[in-house]
């Protein structure tokens, strides 16, 4: 059974829509990003103050029904083992349900045992659920813009 972390949500708008939504991610996840989010093998840089940083590159867009990444690189300042991201792939699975588009997001190699865990999960649950689900349904999303978003974000660089 595979034990990575994943959240799904529904919106009234179409898979179109919700695919455009993920490759912006300057509108949903941070405003801290430099480089190119929606074109297959091109690579983009996140981070977020002192904290976490990853290089991660775009491997699979599917119109309407798919976008994955991998991370090629990650530095967290609050793990042991600072590169617990590193080799993993963040896939997000668009369909359409019941008159609905449905959006799955797992980040495949995320699982219970790393050590930023809870704090991932706090903060993947935020962007996704929260902030792309707002981007995709009303055109406006919460990215982070340099200020804690979540609780485990304020602990971290407090």
């Amino acid at each position: 059974m595979d034990r990575s972390f994943t959240t799904t949500f529904a919106v009234d708008q179409t898979p179109e829509q919700a695919f455009a939504a993920i490759n912006n991610p300057r509108e949903w996840w941070s405003q801290e990003i430099e480089g190119t989010t929606d074109r297959v093998g091109e690579a983009f840089d996140y981070h977020y103050s002192d904290v976490h940083r990853c290089k991660i590159e775009v491997t699979e867009l599917v119109p309407g029904k798919k976008v994955a990444w991998h991370v090629l690189d990650n530095f967290f300042s609050f793990t042991e083992d600072t590169t617990e991201w590193k080799d993993t792939d963040i896939v997000f699975d668009i369909a359409s349900k019941g008159g609905r588009t449905e959006v799955r997001f797992t980040h495949i190699g995320l699982v219970p045992e790393y050590e930023c865990y809870e704090a991932c999960h706090e903060g993947w649950s935020t962007y996704i659920n929260s902030s792309l689900r707002d981007l995709i349904a009303t055109g406006k999303g919460q990215p982070n813009v340099g200020e804690p978003m979540t609780d485990n974000e304020r602990e971290l660089t407090a």
